[in-house]
């Protein structure tokens, strides 16, 4: 029997810059050696699932939270699982860009020389062209605007509508299909810890 797609979105651990809120996208940042941990927790819950696709952003942070939570050596790089280019925004809190930008809103406004809103839901529909008709569990580890981003969009709403999503560092969530209804795509789980996981059996 095949199994329907289940897309499993990890976040990457935590970074120098995700503790401080500076935005993050194309600055390769290593891991905190706690980002670091937060990763392996991880193996553990994701050693069972027998996963058909792994696929990475190239950004050091996924690559090495996908290392080691024990999937390395089955990843492949997906360049459009990058974070959002922030451009001129790079490295900047958001406190920080509304002196220079008063009322900016990144999900509306984008970024200066960085990414449109639509260009952002541009690669999360490519990304979802090329899984959608894939069997079984696929990893992806990537970002947390981008997650926010590929969420609305694969529940066939604006990009937007990412905003109202969060997505914590080294979480996991879950894109799916309903049992009862195959075509209806539905998120089966957000924002789960590591901790979590093994207590729901995941």
């Amino acid at each position: 029997m095949t199994t329907p797609l289940q897309i499993y979105f990890i976040r990457h651990g935590e970074t120098a810059w995700s503790l401080t809120g500076q935005h993050t996208g194309s600055t390769d940042l290593p891991l905190t050696p706690h980002g670091e941990a937060m990763a392996r927790q991880l193996a553990a819950p994701l050693s069972s699932m027998g996963f058909s696709l792994v696929l990475s952003s190239p950004r050091l942070r996924a690559r090495t939270t996908c290392e080691l939570a024990g999937l390395g050596a089955a990843s492949q790089t997906e360049q459009n699982l990058s974070e959002w280019d922030y451009g001129a925004y790079e490295g900047l809190r958001t406190s920080e860009i509304a002196k220079l930008r008063p009322g900016w809103d990144l999900w509306e406004d984008g970024c200066p020389a960085g990414e449109t809103p639509s260009a952002l839901a541009n690669r999360a529909d490519l990304l979802i062209a090329r899984l959608r008709d894939l069997t079984g569990r696929v990893a992806l580890f990537s970002h947390g605007q981008f997650g926010r981003a590929l969420a609305a969009r694969w529940i066939g709403l604006p990009v937007s509508e990412g905003k109202h999503f969060t997505i914590d560092p080294a979480s996991l969530c879950i894109l799916s299909f309903e049992h009862a209804h195959p075509r209806r795509r539905v998120i089966a789980l957000w924002n789960a810890s590591a901790s979590g996981l093994v207590c729901d059996g995941v």
